[in-house]
């Protein structure tokens, strides 16, 4: 017998509990105090018989405290057997919420239940202490409410409950205030408790979404004061009665970062400013060597391991840039082991221009090869595509300029940041360019001129967006 999925379950009226029992044919099946199973085909339970399969709907007023459910088989001749289940179930109470509260650097939500090698598909980070109204459970993940039409999912190990007790979270905003400092421009909303909240930055033109749920408008006016260089208009929509949306205008074409936070019950959004030239002299670059230490990467037939080519690269690339002018931070300089998470909060503590990330690709199939880029955010992807483009001037085939990336290093929105998967170390033809400190010398140059060229572009795209908001000569 199992829950379907075959995990502990928290529900709400109105989910289905969906359960699954294999036993002998032409039985009757019951579970939850009497509910009938129905016994499926053959045809339909890949050719077995007695499999059974039911749903309830949970109602209001149901109860059930973290039990395991019980199940009975019934045969033809009255001989009955019992069992229970491994997964426990829980019905919640509407009346009583179940409140939890982030934790850590690093707390996100997720879109939905999906996971593949790199986790589930996130929608996004949180601060810590934001407040959650969790409506229901499968394993290791919550379900929250983040509005009357939205949910999202939060792992379990970056959250506490919270006692019984509390009120769904929610706030009134106040009149808030845009300025700016000697290094960022700055959005702060008061609010009464930390809410959940969504970023967007979306191109076409230039902006930044920030939805607040739970949230509603009691803004009375903006003020905005002197020493701003980014945010343009500042609007603000109510799109949904318990959803505040901030459309944040930004000045320049491409956006270089910025951070969502709390201070207190304020909500802070800091706006990262364009550096002053468009070129590598006195830029910050962080260059991350995939892999490292205890975590090894892919392997090619000849023994290369991924940690040693993207170090090697990375070193590289390092050299290439100092000579450029660039100042250069590492996220690792030997071969040591450094967890995703810590390369995050140290590249979120040094605060860089933009990050390159070296890994190197690998496939089933030892006939697949190339050179390809990778980004999370569309406002981002311009420095993919320049990098791609660089590598592929080295000769190497092209795989493919790949967005939505859903990889740790990918996800922090307040850098630009991009990953160049290097070349497949699973093809014999790639595996020895990888392996040649010449051809390794030859894409730490491309990744260079990737970088220039982007900054090139940037600068020809704010002259031009310049010259357009100008008045027309008479």
């Amino acid at each position: 017998m199992e829950t379907v999925p075959a995990a502990d379950q928290w529900l709400q009226p109105g989910d289905r509990l969906q359960v699954r029992l294999v036993g002998q044919a032409g039985a009757q099946a019951t579970f939850l105090n009497g509910k009938l199973l129905t016994e499926l085909p053959a045809s339909q339970a890949k050719g077995l018989r007695g499999v059974y399969q039911g749903t309830y709907v949970v109602q209001p007023g149901d109860t059930l405290h973290n039990r395991r459910l019980l199940f009975t088989l019934t045969t033809r001749d009255s001989s009955s057997v019992m069992a229970l289940s491994k997964n426990t179930v829980r019905f919640l109470d509407p009346s009583q919420p179940q409140l939890a509260a982030t934790k850590g650097q690093l707390a996100y939500l997720n879109y939905g239940l999906g996971e593949d090698r790199l986790g589930g598909a996130k929608l996004g980070y949180l601060d810590s202490a934001v407040v959650l109204h969790l409506t229901g459970r499968v394993g290791n993940q919550y379900r929250v409410r983040l509005s009357e039409t939205q949910a999202a999912w939060v792992p379990r190990e970056v959250v506490r409950l919270l006692p019984a007790g509390g009120f769904v979270p929610s706030s009134l905003t106040g009149s808030w205030s845009v300025q700016g400092d000697s290094l960022f421009d700055y959005v702060r909303v008061p609010l009464t408790q930390r809410l959940p909240y969504r970023s967007q930055l979306l191109t076409e033109p230039s902006r930044l979404v920030v939805d607040i749920f739970g949230a509603t408008s009691n803004t009375n006016w903006i003020t905005q004061r002197d020493g701003l260089r980014e945010l343009g208009n500042v609007t603000y929509e109510q799109i949904q009665p318990d959803v505040f949306r901030l459309v944040l205008h930004l000045r320049h074409k491409q956006s270089w970062g910025y951070h969502v936070g709390y201070r207190g019950n304020t909500l802070e959004i800091r706006i990262k400013r364009p550096p002053e030239k468009m070129r590598l002299r006195g830029l910050t670059v962080a260059v991350d060597a995939g892999h490292g230490g205890t975590n090894v990467g892919a392997t090619g037939s000849s023994g290369a391991k991924e940690k040693d080519l993207t170090l090697a690269i990375a070193q590289k690339l390092r050299r290439e840039l100092e000579q450029a002018g660039a100042r250069v931070l590492m996220t690792r300089e030997t071969d040591v082991t450094v967890e995703n998470t810590d390369r995050i909060l140290l590249l979120r503590q040094r605060n860089p221009d933009l990050l390159i990330s070296i890994h190197v690709n690998s496939s089933g199939s030892a006939t697949v090869q190339g050179t390809s880029t990778y980004y999370r955010y569309v406002a981002f992807r311009p420095l993919s595509v320049a990098l791609y483009e660089q590598m592929r001037a080295t000769g190497l085939k092209g795989f493919g300029n790949v967005g939505s990336f859903n990889f740790g290093l990918s996800g922090p929105t307040e850098y630009l940041n991009a990953l160049v998967e290097t070349a497949f170390v699973s093809n014999l033809d790639d595996e020895k360019r990888l392996t040649t400190p010449a051809f390794q010398q030859r894409m730490a140059e491309a990744m260079r001129l990737g970088l220039e060229q982007f900054l090139k572009r940037t600068r020809a795209s704010g002259v031009r967006g310049w010259l357009r908001k100008q008045p027309a000569l008479e």
